[in-house]
This record gives structure tokens, sequence and C-alpha cells, in this order.
């Protein structure tokens, strides 16, 4: 397998599982759903869904924006959501995948 490029460190691309926790991203990702992710990507572009840290927990939220090293994600459902609206924005090296199952992007 051809080994990618990550932040200029080379990786080998791998698929992460993941649970959704809360309603945060309803109605598109219900509580309890299961996501898969990569940790390979090559951009990070407004609509899609990451997983990334804050606060030493995962979370599961779309792209709103970015600006050079960093982006802010919001939750679908606004109403229950904890997102860069309350913390702000998160660094590159926070990000754990790109969630390409179900496609969510809007």
């Amino acid at each position: 397998m051809r080994l990618l490029k990550y932040f200029g460190k080379p990786i080998r691309p791998k698929l992460l599982l993941r649970r959704v926790v809360g309603s945060s991203m309803s109605p598109k990702l219900a509580p309890g759903q299961l996501v898969v992710a990569i940790n390979s990507f090559r951009r990070i572009r407004p609509g899609e869904v990451f997983i990334f840290t804050h606060d030493g927990r995962e979370k599961i939220k779309r792209v709103e924006r970015t600006a050079g090293s960093r982006v802010f994600f919001i939750g679908d459902n606004l109403d229950y959501s904890s997102d860069s609206r309350h913390f702000g924005w998160v660094d590159l090296n926070r990000i754990k995948g790109k969630v390409v199952w179900p496609r969510v992007h809007n």
C-alpha cells in the first residue's frame, strides 16, 4: 500500500468505526448510528463531516469554515450541539478522520 502524506508525515490509511452519541448531528446522523471515517484526506471543505478531539473526547461535526490550520465545526442540530460556537476553532492536528459512510455531505 502506498504511504500518503498527512501534514508532512507519511501514514498508512486507517478506517475508524465510531458510534454517534447524542443528537447534535440529527437528523442526518442519528444517536447510536455507526459511521466509518478514514484518517487520510487531502482537503477539508465546508459541508464535510469529521471526527476530532476536544477536551479529551471525540466529536463528530460538520465543517462550517476553515482558516489556515484551523477549522470551525458546527453540529447539524444547533439546539443540541456543543461545537465551535462554544469552544472556538479546532487545530488540524486534532482531526482524527473524515466521515466517508454514510454520505452526509450537504
